[in-house]
């Protein structure tokens, strides 16, 4: 199904991989590619940047840690040729976490002319699109960002939120590691009154495409993760959340933070409580 056919509010968010072929040499458009190394030595997109962003992580949200790692991630895209004033397209394997990840700290960082490529390159070779193995390295630019805290969670801002009832919490884990069946910190389980919605809900496992807009509303409505209230999402280190956050801006969601901390702080750091559903 065409992203135009889907019924997203923002359908913008996502480019097709004819529709960033078409604008390929449109100045100013810097495509991301989140891959690992090794297979973007392999072959990528003309023109894409190497940038593997799975490692690059937080685990502590105070406020002087998180402003050092907003100005490392901001320095990462410079160090990319990656400018503030820049069309930022992210793509991964498929819509995967890594380029939702890219998607939702530009986006925090101030940026709002960023894209995930639906479908990932897998999408862009089954088009029967070109891809490159060699290119030179791109020129260090200085990206300026200016940061929206309201879309970032931090394990303070979580814990006014757990018993507000104008904000909904949703862990994008696995079951086993929602219920502590699955332990990936010092201790396991969840925050409290976190409602689950695995992230592997909201892409189709066939085309590694976005569900449509109507399977992502029922994914979260059906949480009472509803449009009025602030919803803030976690996962283990903010990836799988990251990707949830891209789905609920395709329906245009007013206030969703992210927890970029997300479990490897929650569930390493002392004195917060912790549930097992």
């Amino acid at each position: 199904m065409d992203i135009s056919e889907r019924g997203y509010a923002n359908p913008d968010l996502l480019w097709s991989a004819d529709f960033l072929k078409a604008r390929s040499a449109q100045p100013g458009l810097k495509i991301i590619d989140t891959r690992p190394a090794e297979q973007f030595a392999k072959g990528r997109i003309p023109g894409a940047r190497h940038f593997d962003l799975y490692f690059v992580n937080t685990d502590d949200t105070d406020p002087a840690p998180l402003a050092s790692f907003t100005r490392m991630w901001a320095n990462l895209l410079g160090w990319r040729g990656v400018q503030e004033t820049d069309t930022i397209v992210f793509y991964g394997g498929f819509t995967d976490m890594c380029a939702a990840r890219g998607f939702w700290f530009t986006e925090y960082l101030g940026h709002s002319d960023v894209h995930v490529l639906d479908g990932g390159i897998t999408a862009w070779a089954d088009a029967g699109l070109p891809l490159e193995t060699e290119s030179d390295p791109p020129k260090p630019v200085k990206f300026v960002c200016r940061p929206v805290m309201e879309t970032v969670a931090t394990y303070s801002s979580i814990l006014s939120a757990i018993d507000d009832p104008e904000c909904v919490i949703v862990d994008n884990r696995s079951h086993d590691e929602f219920t502590g069946a699955d332990r990936r910190a010092l201790h396991g389980g969840a925050i409290p009154t976190a409602k689950h919605r695995d992230w592997e809900d909201l892409y189709d496992s066939e085309s590694g495409c976005m569900k449509d807009a109507d399977q992502l509303r029922e994914a979260f409505e059906t949480l009472e993760a509803l449009p009025d209230k602030e919803i803030t999402l976690y996962c283990n280190t903010g990836y799988r959340s990251a990707h949830a956050y891209l789905a609920l801006r395709l329906l245009n969601y007013p206030r969703i933070r992210n927890y970029v901390g997300s479990w490897q702080e929650w569930g390493n750091r002392s004195g917060l409580p912790i549930w097992k559903p």
